[in-house]
């Protein structure tokens, strides 16, 4: 059954000096602040499309890693992943680099690099920015 989710956003004034707000609409998660100069010059209290395109894919990740794993014959404990979505005014999202660190009890190195690897090609996430390099980088915890 293919499920829907949305996320609305309202926008008032220009590109440089207008502001929005993105709604998380289907989970009721929260509304977040967003503006062009986040987006370029960075920002501590205002968000982005790629911090949020980041949270898609370090959640997607996880949940593939833990999919594969499980495939595999290996549980694991707790698996940490932090997507880094870097954004250039001038050539739009240039990459998603995979920071992971897990816990995985009985996991060889070259097995949890090869599962990893594969996670990262499987996400659907990965497969919807097939356009931008992903990078991976993964350790044991």
């Amino acid at each position: 059954m293919a499920v829907t989710s949305e996320s609305t956003t309202v926008w008032s004034g220009d590109l440089a000096s207008g502001s929005g707000t993105t709604t998380l609409d289907s989970s009721g998660a929260g509304t977040f602040a967003v503006n062009w100069r986040a987006r370029s010059d960075g920002s501590e209290s205002v968000t982005t499309p790629e911090e949020l395109l980041g949270a898609a894919h370090a959640a997607c990740f996880s949940m593939a890693f833990s999919h594969e794993l499980a495939a595999a014959g290996f549980a694991p404990d707790s698996i940490q992943t932090t997507a880094a979505v870097t954004f250039d005014p001038a050539e739009g999202i240039t990459g998603s680099h995979l920071l992971v660190s897990a816990q995985v009890p009985g996991i060889g190195e070259a097995a949890f690099q090869r599962i990893a690897e594969s996670a990262k090609a499987g996400c659907p996430v990965s497969r919807a920015l097939a356009g931008i390099p992903i990078t991976l980088e993964a350790s044991l915890a």
